[in-house]
């Protein structure tokens, strides 16, 4: 059984900064990309950024410049360090891997239990 768990959301005040962290364990044989969604209050769920196996980055518009992703293909672990925090980065962020558990078996998407993320201003 795969596993992804999330660490390092929290409150913070607006312009600061977090980190978070998410580690992706069980029947692994390969994981292709790993990425953060979020979900404020009242809206759908979308993405943030993602990172592939070899390193292309993809970001949503308004946080490019102030969030980076990451990701340590040793550990299974992708982070999320996000900078210049605004209120409207307030959310539940999700830990996405899109992964193989075998090297003949498809890929399939696993979604980690969700952190929050909460920004004051």
């Amino acid at each position: 059984q795969v596993q992804l768990v999330e660490s390092g959301g929290g409150l913070v005040q607006s312009g600061g900064s977090l980190r978070l962290s998410c580690a992706a364990s069980g029947s692994i044989f390969s994981i292709n990309v790993m990425g953060w969604y979020r979900q404020g209050p009242g809206k759908q769920r979308e993405l943030v950024a993602t990172i592939t196996s070899g390193g292309i980055l993809n970001y949503k518009d308004s946080v490019k410049g102030r969030f980076t992703i990451s990701r340590d293909n040793a550990k299974n672990t992708v982070y999320l360090q996000m900078n210049s925090l605004k209120p409207e980065d307030t959310a539940v962020y999700y830990c996405n891997a899109v992964l193989s558990v075998a090297s003949s078996s498809p890929w399939y998407t696993y979604w980690g239990q969700g952190t929050q993320v909460s920004v004051s201003s």
